[in-house]
Parts: structure tokens; C-alpha cells; sequence
């Protein structure tokens, strides 16, 4: 019997993502126990990990000066999106965690901010920043983003059209925001012929096909 998580992470979903799915080649599709067991060992490391580099932030953030340099300021903010990114894809239930590293990231902005007072320029480029965290954090909220953006992703180049002519459309539509229109001509491209060799294929498939066609221009 295999036991599944309640809130699995990247690599268990992906798992999750190929069992009993046609777009998969057949061999792909069972998922064995010693396969899921290792899923969720790889998970669970790396939910270690990433909380002992939380921790480590967050005592950085605790201890930052009033005088720091903007340097450290600014390397402590992009640690901090980082660490946001990847929080959004990991096992368990992580909203906590988000919600706290969106409050100390706003935190440290503000210190920023307060060191930009009077300049006009470093303002507005502060304030486009800040729009395009938020419209990244929206992003995030699909873990299939979150798993694409991850740098040790076990989502392979190959499993790219079989994923994403699986994924619900909500879904889709925020990961095709990640490629430009030349990659989507090939995704589009890619799904077709997956599609194509594909007849046990579910219908919604042919809906997927179609939206990344329509946002690759075609």
C-alpha cells in the first residue's frame, strides 16, 4: 500500500503528476513504494535544509544594524526571495513560513526605502520592484511554478509538454507566464505532437493545447 502525503512536496508531486497519466510513457506512470519513499526522503531533506538557511536569515535579519551597508541590506532581501521561492514549493504545510518571510521582506524594504528618501529614481525603481514581488508571489501560489523555478527541479525538460497538458488551466496560465513567445511556440509545439501520439489521452489535454497555442500567438 503506498502512503501518500497529505502535503507533499516537488518531488512527490511529481510522482503524483505521472501516476496513471497517459501523456507519460507507460513505464513512467506506476509509481513503486521504493519511488515514493525516496520522493519523500528528497522532500524532507530539503525541507531540512531550507530551515536551517531560514533560521540563519532570520537571525541576520534579527541582529541587522540601523547603520548596515545597503549591500548587506540588499543581499539579505534577494536571500529572503529566495528562501520565499522556495518555501513555496516544499512538503508540509508552509503558509506560516510564507506569510512571515513576506512580513520581514517587507520589513527590510522599508529600511530601504528609508535609505532611498529624496532620490526620485531609486523610489520608483523600488516601488516596480515591489509590484513585480507581488505579481511573483501570485506566481507562486501554484506549486507547479514553484517546483519549474526550483534550481534542482524534477521536472525534466522531456516531462515538460506531458506536465503541462496536464495541469488545470488556472495552473497553466501562471506557468506560461515564466516563457516568452518563442518558448511557447515550442511548448505549443512539443504538446501537439505529445498530443498527437497520445489517443488515451483525457479531453481537458486538447483544452490545454489550445490555451498554450492561444498564448503563444497562434
Amino acid at each position: 500500500m503506498l502512503l501518500f502525503s497529505d502535503k507533499p512536496g516537488r518531488h512527490e508531486r511529481h510522482l503524483l503528476r505521472k501516476r496513471n497519466n497517459p501523456l507519460f510513457a507507460e513505464d513512467q506512470r506506476k509509481v513503486s513504494s521504493a519511488a515514493l519513499q525516496e520522493a519523500q526522503r528528497l522532500d524532507h531533506e530539503e525541507l531540512a535544509v531550507f530551515l536551517e538557511a531560514l533560521q540563519q536569515a532570520v537571525q541576520q535579519a534579527a541582529t541587522l544594524q540601523a547603520n548596515a551597508e545597503s549591500r548587506v541590506i540588499l543581499e539579505l532581501k534577494e536571500r529572503l526571495d529566495q528562501l520565499y521561492e522556495q518555501a513555496s514549493g516544499l512538503a508540509d504545510d508552509q503558509t506560516g513560513t510564507r506569510e512571515g518571510l513576506q512580513h520581514l521582506t517587507a520589513a527590510i524594504m522599508q529600511a530601504v526605502r528609508q535609505g532611498a528618501a529624496g532620490d526620485a529614481l531609486a523610489l520608483r525603481e523600488l516601488a516596480d520592484e515591489e509590484t513585480a514581488r507581488r505579481l511573483h508571489y501570485a506566481l507562486l501560489e501554484h506549486p507547479l511554478v514553484a517546483d519549474l523555478l526550483a534550481p534542482q527541479s524534477p521536472i525534466r525538460p522531456e516531462d515538460l509538454a506531458p506536465v503541462l497538458l496536464s495541469a488545470q488551466a488556472a495552473e497553466l496560465q501562471a506557468v506560461l507566464e515564466l516563457f516568452d513567445a518563442d518558448q511557447r511556440s515550442l511548448l505549443a509545439r512539443d504538446a501537439a505532437a505529445l498530443l498527437e501520439g497520445a489517443p488515451e489521452a483525457p479531453a481537458a489535454a486538447a483544452e490545454a493545447l489550445s490555451l498554450i497555442r492561444r498564448q503563444a500567438g497562434e
